[in-house]
């Protein structure tokens, strides 16, 4: 029962809250090996070579470019 209860109390939030998909490329070329996609729930930072955020698993994570970091922000 409480496991349903959750499960409920999830669907209400995700129906109020933004979530966006991020595709970060290390090189010019998307769809290479080395991209990495991630579902975002919220932002900290947004600069050309550093991204802080939190994912829908609430997970922190930081990633850093010396040349700066190429991506792409979808809203879902």
């Amino acid at each position: 029962m409480k496991e349903n209860w959750i499960k409920f109390k999830n669907w209400v939030i995700s129906l109020f809250e933004t979530r966006y998909q991020l595709t970060v490329s290390y090189n010019s070329t998307y769809g290479d090996s080395d991209d990495q996609t991630f579902i975002v729930k919220k932002f900290h930072v947004k600069k050309d070579k550093y991204l802080k955020f939190t994912t829908s698993d609430k997970e922190v994570v930081e990633i850093r470019g010396a040349e700066g970091l190429n991506y792409r922000i979808q809203q879902l």
